[in-house]
């Protein structure tokens, strides 16, 4: 897959939800429903913030985490009047126009990285696959999360591409949930197993809980309940963005919320 791409696709689209917010004049940026406790300058702020730091690991070729308490890789402005502090969030003063030009200058820094480094290349992240490639990914699934609460915020969000949104659901079963739930000390499985179908395409996944294991496509044994929806819904529904009830659900429908610390946040 083409991470570039979609990453470039991604942000654009974000870019452009945020100029039609802007272009309404709007006194308060608005809240984002998918990220309760964030306003849409909050959005950008998180999302530029983190571009940045990327940014940096690949440009310094980072071998290990850096010192984070320094902040000089976000590159503020002389002028940041209005920019939000997330101490103080949800930040509902007007969205500056200003910030919004600080994370595209950000993306397209970003995106020029991605387009010219070797995926291979090792870089410091915080999984076990230490490379420019994993960067590649899990920015332009990032984008698209992001991408559609920014749209969520001003107006109908689109669904994300199908490609895209597949391969996030394979990353999340085999690497965001299991990064997750050692953080959250999420419950241990005792053999239970979820099938989670997409109605748009060929994509089962098979998802299987033993103790602080999660095992993908495994074993033989039946599914205690299943979920079949577009690949789009099923990302998001992982990334706690739409609830089950966008799914077709049969099952055991209990284990939903049993399991539900297998999804990654904001």
């Amino acid at each position: 897959m083409d991470y570039v791409a979609q990453f470039h696709r991604e942000t654009e689209a974000l870019e452009a939800a945020v100029r039609r917010e802007l272009a309404t004049g709007g006194e308060q940026a608005p809240l984002v429903p998918s990220c309760p406790g964030w306003s849409l300058s909050d959005l950008v702020m998180h999302l530029g913030s983190v571009q940045r730091y990327v940014i940096r690991l690949i440009e310094e070729r980072a071998l290990s985490q850096p010192d984070s308490t320094d902040l000089t890789f976000l590159r503020f402005p002389g002028d940041a009047e209005g920019w939000p502090h997330p101490e103080q969030a949800p930040n509902r003063g007007r969205l500056p126009v200003g910030l919004l030009d600080w994370y595209v200058d950000g993306a397209a820094r970003l995106e020029r990285l991605f387009a010219t480094r070797d995926p291979r290349e090792p870089v410091w992240t915080w999984s076990s696959e230490q490379t420019v490639g994993f960067w590649q990914r899990i920015q332009a699934i990032e984008a698209a999360v992001h991408r559609w609460d920014a749209e969520n915020a001003v107006g109908k969000p689109g669904p994300v591409e199908t490609l895209l949104a597949a391969d996030a659901v394979t990353h999340t079963f085999r690497v965001m949930a299991p990064f997750r739930r050692a953080l959250q000390r999420a419950p241990l499985g005792s053999g239970e197993r979820m099938r989670f179908r997409q109605s748009d395409g060929a994509g089962i996944w098979i998802i299987q809980f033993e103790g602080d294991e999660i095992l993908v496509n495994e074993g033989t044994a039946c599914c205690d309940v299943e979920l079949t929806a577009t690949a789009s819904d099923l990302m998001l529904f992982l990334w706690q963005r739409v609830p089950a009830d966008h799914l077709e659900v049969r099952g055991d429908r209990s284990l939903l919320d049993r399991y539900f610390t297998l999804v990654p946040p904001v």
